[in-house]
């Protein structure tokens, strides 16, 4: 399994942040050299998984030490990588929340109480066919396009933030030729990890 940074790890300086990340995510065979914007992939990597916790891209840029401004200028600058497709994952994995509630509120309505002289004396169950309708007028945006399958972006569904955070984390920064060779380095990866993990248990033995 693998070990990601804290976002409080990581140094409170707005924008010009100076780098401050474990040794435990670098990897020793491929360094990757220091950005002058502060925006590492490891410190990208927990912008995006903050992200997705927050759906606040201030809250999430505050908490990897660097700025909004700051971040929404990095994703212009990534505009097509994996930390844009991240991104965007972000915020679909919330916005997925979302819809699901309301779907249950439209299906099931909501449950109101009754009260008489301060005591619940029952409740009723109210439906609002307005939500109802909008739903199904935004059925068809909920299917989500399938891509070429030669772009290598395919490789990761749009929902997989998990995935794509550790793949911005690990880089390269632009995405591989082909989708297979993304899908063997992903593999790769999670064959790395688990054999890291599988050492880690059996060492504390």
């Amino acid at each position: 399994m693998t070990n990601h940074p804290h976002p409080s790890s990581f140094a409170h300086d707005g924008d010009h942040a100076a780098d401050a990340l474990p040794a435990t995510i670098e990897n020793a065979d491929a360094p990757e050299p220091a950005r002058h914007d502060g925006w590492t992939p490891a410190r990208q990597a927990a912008f995006l998984r903050e992200l997705a916790a927050t759906h606040n891209v201030s809250a999430a840029a505050r908490a990897v030490g660097m700025g909004r401004q700051s971040a929404y200028k990095l994703r212009a600058r990534l505009h097509g990588t994996p930390f844009d497709k991240a991104w965007e994952a972000a915020f679909l994995s919330r916005f997925d929340v979302l819809a699901e509630a309301a779907l249950e509120r439209a299906l099931n309505g909501v449950e109101v109480p009754h009260f008489y002289n301060g005591e619940l004396v029952g409740t009723s169950r109210r439906y609002d066919e307005r939500l109802t309708l909008a739903l199904l007028a935004m059925r068809k945006s909920f299917v989500r396009p399938p891509r070429a399958r030669r772009d290598p972006a395919t490789a990761f569904a749009s929902d997989e933030l998990a995935a794509l955070a550790d793949r911005v984390e690990r880089g390269p920064v632009d995405w591989l030729e082909e989708e297979q060779q993304e899908l063997d380095a992903r593999y790769d990866a999670a064959a790395c990890d688990s054999s890291g993990a599988g050492e880690g248990a059996g060492g504390s033995r």
